[in-house]
């Protein structure tokens, strides 16, 4: 009999693409995946050592879509789900297992959980014996993903010279928006580069890189040819396409799923990480990558002698440990 698997999900990308990179290695035969769609109140904003084991911030919709039969497993990323989790399995008498990706944050009874998967980077004093340490998070990146997504975009790009770079934008960390300096910085890399080996750029942007950054940067790359989808375009978004396609990446470390992203395709990657931009979190998350062989610094003379070839990939890990634990 197919085991039940229920899938979190709420506005956050990064937390929600993690899911579905765990989910990508679980087979259709053995296991039913349904996707429950998460929307808060305003209330979702208390701390989860407030909110306990409950569905207190959420949606009357959304509490109408969390009802028995409750599933064999639930899948939560963000720190929101974390506390719909614990409900669930709460309901269900301990019969659900739930799996938490990414630190479910403070106040949120680890031990409720059946299995944490933490980047290294989040380490915190905390300990439990349910925690796994990863470097990085889960992505989407893998083997049929990439061949899937070649094919159907290599065609698209293929009147840009090769080599193909791609250019992952990130923006504003902790409320601080992305400086006109590092956005100028990150661009003349990017140009440096392309000035270095010729080609072309496929490049796209986050909602936090701000239109200003954004505009000085396209300024700066303007004579490169270019493939975009920038932020708040109306056309299909080729971002799977992109990492496919790369010969190589440049990627902002702000943000840890396009970072582990990139490392996910066994390309050669390079991080730009800017002056005062990164966390102390974030630059201990880019260390790790530098430290393991996924990636070296955009800024680095010898950037090219890097040939890539090694491939993140904690999703298969993670999928691998909770099907062992579901037995």
């Amino acid at each position: 009999m197919k085991k039940t698997i229920w899938a979190l999900f709420d506005s956050r990308v990064g937390s929600a693409n993690a899911v579905r990179g765990v989910l990508q290695h679980f087979s259709d035969q053995e296991f039913d995946i349904v996707e429950k769609q998460i929307a808060y109140t305003l209330w979702a904003k208390l701390p989860n050592w407030l909110k306990g084991a409950s569905l207190i911030g959420l949606t009357s919709e959304s509490k109408q879509n969390l009802k028995a039969p409750f599933p064999d497993l639930v899948l939560a990323a963000s720190r929101r789900t974390a506390s719909v989790a614990r409900w669930i399995k709460k309901q269900s008498k301990g019969k659900t297992k739930i799996v938490q990706i990414l630190h479910p944050g403070p106040g949120s009874h680890l031990k409720d959980f059946d299995l944490i998967f933490v980047p290294e980077h989040d380490k915190s004093k905390a300990y439990s014996s349910n925690i796994v340490y990863t470097i990085g998070s889960p992505t989407r990146t893998n083997i049929k993903t990439m061949k899937e997504a070649k094919d159907k975009w290599e065609k698209i790009f293929a009147d840009l010279p090769h080599p193909w770079t791609v250019v992952i934008v990130g923006g504003a960390v902790k409320g601080k928006p992305l400086t006109m300096g590092n956005a100028e910085g990150f661009a003349n890399e990017v140009l440096k580069l392309k000035n270095e080996i010729g080609g072309s750029i496929l490049i796209t942007d986050s909602r936090r890189t701000g239109s200003q950054a954004r505009d000085r940067i396209m300024n700066i790359l303007k004579d490169v040819p270019a493939y975009t989808y920038l932020w708040g375009e109306e056309k299909e978004n080729p971002y799977m396409g992109y990492l496919a396609c790369a010969d190589n990446i440049i990627v902002s470390g702000d943000s840890v799923s396009m970072a582990c992203d990139a490392c996910g395709t066994g390309k050669p990657v390079y991080i730009y990480t800017g002056f005062e931009w990164l966390t102390p979190k974030q630059m201990r998350f880019v260390q790790s990558l530098y430290d393991n062989g996924y990636a070296v610094p955009a800024i680095s003379p010898k950037k090219l002698e890097f040939q890539g070839g090694k491939c993140l990939n904690v999703a298969e890990e993670a999928a691998d440990k909770i099907k062992e634990m579901l037995k």
